[in-house]
C-alpha cells in the first residue's frame, strides 16, 4: 500500500498534541509528587504523635502499676481459668514470680469463704481466708466481667488484705464476750453477796426489834436504836449498790399503775424525819392543791428516787431544814427538794450525779455513803422518761428538781378538797424555814387569814396587837422558848384553839400537853390532812407512823400453826419469835428435807395441819423451791387444800420474785424479814379461819 506523505499541517497539529500531553503528564506527576510528599509528612508527624502517645501510655501505665503496687491490692484477670494477667503482689499470694503466674491455673488455698453479696453494678464482692506460707491471710475481693476486646471478656478480681480488721473484729468480739462473762459474774456476785448481807442483817435487825419490844431501861433503849439505826445503814448501802447494777446493766423493771403520790410523798418526808430530826433540823413537805388524788406510774422508784434526794439534803444540811414541794407542770409532775445547805460549787452541779462522787463540806468531819445515791436517783428518772436537774445559788443551799412525765389516773380528782375556813385567823409561831410556810399556804389556800412569828416575842406581839384569832399553832422548838408561857398568852387572848407541834421525840418526852395549857398537839412533819383534820371537827390528835408502831403487834395469830423452814439458826429464831408474838404455834424445820417430811405428816393427819410455810429460798438438800413443787404435787396426789407458801429470800430481784411465785409459792417476802408483811398474811388466814369455824 502506497503511504501518501503527511501534510505539514497534520505534522504540527500532532506535535502540539504530544507537547500538551506531555505538559499534563508532566503537570499530574509533580502534582502527584506534591500530594505523596504531603502524605508522607502528615505520617511522619502521626507516627511521631503515636510514638509520643506509646511513651505517655507507657509511662502512665507505669504509674498506675506502680500506684496499684503501692496499695498492696491484688489483681488478676483470668479467661476460661487461665491467667491472663496477674500483679505481683498477687503472685506473692501464690508464691511465685510475676512471671511465673501468667498463663497458669494456680489457685489459692482457701480455708474459709463468707457469704458473698451481689451489687447492683454486677459486682460480686466476698471475703476469704487464704492460707499462704506466712499463715492465714484474709482477702477481701471484688470480682467483675471486665472487655478486652471486641466479644471478648475476662474475669478480673481485685483483693484488699484485712487481717488486720479481721483480728480487730475477733478481738473486739472476745473483749465483749469477756464483758459479757464479766457481767454476769458480777451480777452473780452481787446476788450472792446481796444474800450473804442480808440473812445476818435480817437477824441484826430483826433481834434489835424484839429487843426493842422487852422491858428496857433508858440507857439499853438507846443501845438497841443504835443497833438499829447502823444496821438499817448497812442495809441502805447494800440496796443502794444492787440498785445501781441494775440499773447499770439495763435489767431495770419499771410497773406501771395508779398510786396515790400526796401520800407517797408525805410518807417519805414523815420516813426522813427522824434523821434530819436527830440533827436539830426540819423536813416539811407542801402539795399543791391541783394534784391529782391518783396518778400512773412506777411508785416504789419514785419513792427510791425521792429517798435519795430528800436523804442527801438531809446528809448536807446542818442548820435550817430541807424543803419538798409537788406540784403538777403541764403534763407532768415536778417535784423540788430545797434544802439550806452550804450549797454545791457550781463546777461540781453535774458531776454530783456521777457514781462514787460526794461534795465534801468543811463544816462536815465525814459525809459517809458510797456517793451512789444521786447516780441512781439521775439513772432512775431518766429510766421513766423524766430528768433531775439541780441549781445552787451561792450560800443559799440546792435545789433539786425532779420532773417526771406521770399521768393522772383514770377518773382522779384533785387531791386537796378541804373545806372553805373563810374567815378564820391563824397565828403560826415557828422559827423554821419551810414548815411554817407551808402551814400557811396550805391555809391560806382554803380562805383563812394567815400570821407567822418566827420567835416567841414576835408571837407575843401579834397576840396583842392582830385582835381576835382562831387558832395559834405553835412549834415546841420555837425561838426564845417557853412555848406554854404563849399558850396562856393566848387563852388570855381569847385564843378557842392552841396546838403545839412536837417531834415524836419531843413528844415522847414532853407529858400531857393539854396538861400544859393545850386543846391537841399535832406531830411534825405535819401531814396536810392532819392539819385539815384539826381545824374542821376532827380532835383527835393526829400521829406519825413512828409513834403508830411503837405499839407491840396485837396477838392475831389465834393458835394458827405454821411452818418455818430455815437453815439459819439466828434467822429462823427470829421468825418463830416473831409469828409467836403474833399468836401462832411457830415449827421449825432446819432444813427442806424435814420440812416436807412435816407437810406430810400433817396431811396424813399425823400432826396438826399448817395454816402457813415459810420457806427459805437457799436451803441444804432441798432448797424454797424445790420444797414447794413438792408440797404442791402432794397436795395435788391427795387432793389435798393449798397450802401457803411464804418464799424467804434474801434475792431481792424481780426474775427471783418470779421464779418463786412460778416455783409454787403465793408470795416472797425479802430480808430483812418484814413483821408488818408478816401480820398481814397472819391476820388474813386467821380471818379466813374465823369465817370457816363460823360458817361450820
Amino acid at each position: 500500500m502506497e503511504l501518501w506523505p503527511a501534510p505539514p499541517v497534520l505534522i504540527a497539529i500532532a506535535t502540539s498534541l504530544l507537547a500538551a500531553l506531555c505538559g499534563l503528564a508532566t503537570f499530574w506527576l509533580l502534582r502527584e509528587r506534591g500530594r505523596v510528599l504531603r502524605q508522607a509528612t502528615s505520617i511522619a508527624g502521626d507516627v511521631e504523635r503515636l510514638n509520643d502517645r506509646l511513651w505517655e501510655l507507657a509511662d502512665s501505665e507505669e504509674r498506675y502499676r506502680s500506684l496499684i503496687e503501692a496499695q498492696g491490692d491484688l489483681i488478676v484477670r483470668r479467661s476460661e481459668g487461665r491467667i491472663v494477667y496477674a500483679n505481683g503482689a498477687y503472685a506473692a499470694l501464690l508464691g511465685l514470680a510475676e512471671g511465673q503466674v501468667v498463663g497458669s491455673l494456680r489457685m489459692p488455698q482457701v480455708r474459709v469463704t463468707r457469704p458473698v453479696q451481689a451489687l447492683a453494678d454486677g459486682a460480686r464482692v466476698f471475703d476469704e481466708c487464704i492460707e499462704t506460707a506466712d499463715g492465714e491471710r484474709w482477702i477481701a475481693w471484688v470480682e467483675t466481667v471486665v472487655p478486652v476486646a471486641v466479644g471478648q471478656a475476662v474475669l478480673q478480681r481485685v483483693g484488699r488484705d484485712i487481717s488486720a480488721r479481721i483480728a480487730g473484729e475477733r478481738a473486739l468480739e472476745e473483749a465483749r464476750s469477756r464483758a459479757e462473762e464479766a457481767s454476769a459474774a458480777k451480777s452473780r456476785f452481787l446476788a450472792t453477796v446481796s444474800h450473804e448481807f442480808r440473812t445476818p442483817l435480817n437477824g441484826i435487825l430483826g433481834m434489835a426489834d424484839l429487843l426493842g419490844d422487852t422491858r428496857l431501861d433508858p440507857e439499853q433503849a438507846t443501845y438497841v436504836r443504835a443497833l438499829r439505826t447502823s444496821g438499817e445503814a448497812l442495809l441502805g448501802l447494800v440496796d443502794g449498790i444492787l440498785d445501781f447494777a441494775k440499773v447499770e446493766a439495763g435489767k431495770l423493771e419499771l410497773v406501771d399503775e395508779p398510786f396515790d403520790l400526796a401520800l407517797l410523798v408525805e410518807d417519805v418526808t414523815e420516813l426522813m424525819a427522824p434523821r434530819a430530826q436527830t440533827k436539830g433540823i426540819e423536813v416539811s413537805a407542801l402539795l399543791a392543791a391541783d394534784l391529782p388524788a391518783l396518778i400512773r406510774g412506777d411508785a416504789e422508784r419514785l419513792r427510791q428516787i425521792l429517798l435519795n434526794l430528800i436523804g442527801n439534803a438531809v446528809k448536807f444540811t446542818e442548820r435550817g431544814g430541807v424543803g419538798i414541794r409537788a406540784e403538777r407542770d403541764g403534763e407532768a409532775i415536778l417535784v423540788a427538794v430545797a434544802d439550806t445547805g452550804p450549797g454545791i460549787p457550781a463546777e461540781r452541779l453535774e458531776s454530783i450525779f456521777e457514781e462514787f462522787e460526794q461534795v465534801e463540806s468543811p463544816n462536815m468531819s465525814t459525809s459517809g455513803g458510797t456517793g451512789l445515791g444521786l447516780a441512781i436517783a439521775r439513772r432512775l428518772a431518766l429510766a421513766m422518761g423524766g430528768a433531775i436537774s439541780v441549781e445552787s445559788p451561792a450560800g443559799q443551799g440546792a435545789i433539786f428538781r425532779l420532773r417526771l412525765p406521770l399521768r393522772a389516773a383514770a377518773g382522779a380528782a384533785a387531791a386537796d378538797l378541804g373545806l372553805d375556813w373563810s374567815g378564820k385567823r391563824l397565828l403560826i409561831a415557828s422559827g423554821t424555814p419551810f414548815s411554817a410556810g407551808h402551814l400557811a399556804e396550805q391555809a391560806r389556800r382554803r380562805g383563812a387569814e394567815v400570821l407567822l412569828a418566827a420567835d416567841r416575842q414576835a408571837a407575843l406581839a401579834c397576840l396583842r396587837e392582830a385582835g381576835s384569832l382562831t387558832a395559834l399553832l405553835v412549834d415546841r422548838a420555837l425561838p426564845g422558848g417557853d412555848v406554854e408561857g404563849l399558850a396562856a398568852a393566848a387563852r388570855q387572848a381569847g385564843v378557842s384553839e392552841i396546838v403545839i407541834m412536837l417531834s415524836p421525840a419531843e413528844r415522847r418526852g414532853y407529858g400531857s400537853p393539854f396538861a400544859a395549857g393545850f386543846t391537841g398537839f399535832l406531830v411534825k412533819p405535819v401531814r396536810g390532812r392532819s392539819l385539815q383534820q384539826r381545824f374542821e371537827g376532827d380532835r383527835r390528835p393526829a400521829v406519825s407512823a413512828e409513834v403508830e408502831s411503837a405499839a407491840p403487834p396485837p396477838a392475831v395469830g389465834a393458835g394458827l400453826h405454821v411452818l418455818v423452814a430455815e437453815d439459819n439458826e439466828i434467822n429462823a429464831l427470829l421468825a418463830t419469835r416473831t409469828l409467836e408474838r403474833l399468836g401462832c404455834v411457830p415449827t421449825w424445820a432446819r432444813d427442806g428435807g424435814e420440812a416436807i417430811r412435816l407437810v406430810e405428816a400433817a396431811l396424813a393427819g399425823q400432826r396438826p395441819a399448817f395454816a402457813l410455810a415459810l420457806l427459805d429460798i437457799r436451803m441444804p438438800e432441798l432448797d424454797g423451791i424445790a420444797v414447794a413443787r413438792r408440797i404442791r404435787a402432794e397436795e395435788q396426789a391427795r387432793g389435798a387444800a393449798r397450802l401457803p407458801l411464804l418464799a424467804v429470800t434474801a434475792n431481792t430481784s424481780q426474775e427471783d420474785r418470779r421464779a418463786a411465785l412460778a416455783g409454787g409459792m403465793d408470795d416472797c417476802l425479802a430480808k430483812p424479814l418484814s413483821r408488818d408483811a408478816l401480820r398481814v398474811w397472819v391476820e388474813r388466814l386467821a380471818g379466813a379461819a374465823k369465817t370457816a369455824t363460823r360458817s361450820a
